[in-house]
C-alpha cells in the first residue's frame, strides 16, 4: 500500500508529532532505532531534524554513511518501537545481536532512492540525506537531513495529509509519553477559519 508522497508534502508526514524509528546502514552494517523527538524544519527543500543520541550504534552509522530514514511506526508496532528503543545494538560481541533488523526479525525493503533499511509495516518512510551540523550535533544531539524520497500507506496518509479514523486504528502513528507507554490519535477534529 505504500504510495510516493510529493516532496512539497513530505513534511505533513512527521508535522504532528509521532514516534520515529531512524534507520542507516555502512559497510555492509545496519540499525534502527527509537527517536521521539523529530520535527520538520524547512518545505522546500523539505527538510528534517531528529535527535540521535551519542550513545547509539545508529548515530555511528548516520555520521559514516551520511544518510538516514525516518519510519513511521504504528499503532500495531509498538512493542517493536519500544524495543529497538530500549535496546542498543551497539557493543555487542556477535553481529546477529548487533543487527536489531535480525535479532527481532524485523522485515525490511531497500528505500527507493537511497537504498536504507526501510521497517516494513510502518505507515510512513523518508530517506534522508545529512545536512553536517557539527555543533548541533555535538551539543544537542541534533541531526539534519533533506528528504530526497517520502513514502507513506494510502489507507492512512492520502492527497497529502493524514486520515485517523476508526476502520484504519491499527495504522495510527504512536506518539511517546515515556516509559513504553503511547498514544495514538483518537479523533480529528476539522478547524474552520473565523469571520
Amino acid at each position: 500500500m505504500r504510495r510516493a508522497v510529493e516532496l512539497s508534502k513530505a513534511n505533513r508526514l512527521i508535522n504532528h508529532g509521532p514516534t520515529v524509528l531512524v534507520s542507516s546502514a555502512h559497510g555492509g552494517r545496519r540499525n534502527v532505532m527509537a527517536a521521539a523527538w523529530s520535527m520538520p524544519v524547512e518545505f522546500t527543500p523539505p527538510r528534517v531534524a531528529v535527535v540521535i543520541d551519542k550513545s547509539t550504534f545508529t548515530r555511528e552509522l548516520v555520521l559514516a554513511s551520511g544518510r538516514f530514514a525516518l519510519n513511521l511506526p504504528c499503532r500495531a508496532q509498538a512493542d517493536l518501537a519500544y524495543t529497538v528503543g530500549s535496546v542498543s545494538g551497539k557493543g555487542a560481541e556477535d553481529s546477529t545481536r548487533a543487527d536489531k533488523f535480525a535479532r527481532y526479525g524485523i522485515e525490511a525493503f531497500d528505500g527507493p532512492l537511497l537504498g536504507l533499511p526501510l521497517v516494513a509495516g510502518c505507515v510512513a518512510w523518508l530517506e534522508c540525506r545529512l545536512i553536517p551540523e557539527p555543533h548541533a550535533q555535538e551539543a544537542y544531539d541534533t541531526f539534519f537531513g533533506e528528504v530526497v524520497s517520502a513514502q507513506a500507506d494510502a489507507r492512512v496518509f492520502d492527497a497529502g495529509r493524514w486520515s485517523f479514523r476508526a476502520d484504519n486504528a491499527d495504522l495510527h502513528t504512536l506518539h511517546h509519553l515515556g516509559a513504553g507507554l503511547f498514544a495514538v490519535p483518537a479523533q480529528t477534529v476539522q478547524a474552520e477559519l473565523l469571520p
